[in-house]
């Protein structure tokens, strides 16, 4: 365990770490957009067993990929912020509404999912280089 910390603490493993979490992020959050674009799967119960109207589908699809674009690409440190908060709220916010619609899915599925989103989006954002930091 302290040789991975070690790794993580030196320039090149954090930058390393930054990247390995930011592309399984942006492709996690990517193919999960498209899935709601496209409505493909279970996209269409998941949102209205739980109240959702089905054109929510498209908002939440259409944010999931521009703020994938706004972490990736590189500049723009503001919107890296937005983007940042704006998909751990959204996953947060998903987690929630499934925990008060009493839609756990199967193994806690609906809530576990999300909440690991959230996370991801925390350790991408933490260990952003400086050239992504607004400050």
């Amino acid at each position: 365990m302290k040789k991975i910390a070690e790794v993580v603490t030196r320039p090149i493993g954090r930058i390393i770490a930054y990247w390995t979490v930011t592309i399984f992020l942006a492709i996690s959050i990517s193919l999960s957009g498209i899935g709601q674009l496209m409505r493909f799967g279970g996209n269409v119960d998941v949102v209205t067993h739980i109240g959702f109207p089905l054109y929510i589908t498209n908002i939440l699809g259409a944010w999931k990929l521009l703020g994938v674009i706004a972490i990736v690409i590189p500049g723009f440190p503001r919107l890296k912020e937005w983007a940042y908060s704006g998909i751990f709220f959204l996953m947060t916010g998903a987690a929630l509404s499934h925990a008060f619609a009493h839609d756990y899915g199967d193994g806690g599925f609906h809530m576990i999912l999300p909440l690991f989103y959230a996370a991801l989006a925390i350790a991408s954002w933490a260990l952003r280089p400086k050239s992504r930091k607004l400050f």
